[in-house]
């Protein structure tokens, strides 16, 4: 295991829960598709969202988005049909490092970046600013040239745990982990309205013991109280579904939407630290 970046971009994401963890909190993520709903409102909300997040997410959006719910199916969908192209990812990645000090985490399937080419991917993706990548569905035939190339673009490879995960899958990830790991909050696709998932507190100190980096709790934080939840015991909180939902309320104003929700959700974190303290 890496613990520490070879590229400037990725240090980024070292200072992110650093820093968080000096001011007794955890760390915001929030995840946004690139080119939803458009290119420019697209800008301009993880422009709005990065005044309140210590990380951002850029999703690259995918037709057969299988671990998504509805709402980042639809988001992806909107823009694919808007015309997105990896060269957007890029670009956003290079005016986001311009403009803002915070950390730059993409998300993407397998296949886009198969068919981009994995080693160009990484190097462009490194050469904008980004940080690392998860690849939630990295199938285990393409893990080895994933990691060789991200190492040499010196780009963080960040995993997502399984809920259950055995003591083989914690070793394994230890290996092949780097930057942060992911621990699912709730049971299911992204965007569900569930409670947290009881185990979630035990599966987050087991992941931390067992790779010593940073533990980011994602997929289902619907609402600042559960973000709030959250915050108590992990390194960082990933919220995505539930900033577009307020996007998709106000059309004509996605980005000061963006902006309002991100807000409430990192006070909520803010407040849960300040709360414990």
């Amino acid at each position: 295991m890496r613990t520490s970046p070879l590229s400037w971009s990725a240090a980024r994401l070292d200072y992110a829960p650093a820093i968080a963890r000096e001011e007794h909190r955890a760390a915001l993520a929030i995840y946004l598709p690139v080119g939803y709903p458009s290119r420019a409102a697209s800008r301009d909300a993880l422009l709005a969202a990065a005044d309140h997040a210590d990380v951002l997410e850029l999703g690259v959006p995918h037709p057969r988005p299988h671990m998504d719910g509805p709402v980042i199916q639809q988001a992806a969908a909107q823009a694919l049909s808007g015309g997105f192209q990896m060269r957007d990812l890029f670009a956003t990645a290079v005016e986001l490092t311009a403009r803002t000090s915070t950390a730059l985490l993409v998300m993407s399937y397998w296949e886009p970046i198969r068919c981009h080419g994995p080693q160009s991917f990484a190097r462009e993706l490194a050469a904008a600013g980004g940080a690392g990548v998860l690849v939630p569905d990295l199938p285990p035939a393409s893990a080895s040239l994933w990691h060789e190339v991200a190492t040499e673009a010196g780009l963080y490879t960040v995993s997502l745990a399984p809920r259950h995960a055995s003591a083989a899958r914690l070793a394994e990830l230890r290996e092949t982990t780097t930057g942060m790991v992911y621990a699912p909050a709730t049971p299911g696709l992204t965007g569900t309205r569930r409670p947290l998932s009881p185990h979630l507190p035990r599966l987050v100190r087991r992941l931390r013991e067992a790779t010593g980096l940073p533990v980011a709790t994602g997929i289902g934080i619907s609402s600042p109280k559960q973000a709030a939840l959250a915050a108590g015991f992990s390194d960082a909180v990933v919220v995505g579904s539930a900033v577009m939902r307020r996007m998709q309320a106000h059309p004509d104003a996605p980005a000061p939407a963006a902006a309002a929700v991100c807000r409430d959700f990192a006070q909520a974190v803010r407040r849960a630290h300040r709360a414990a303290a």
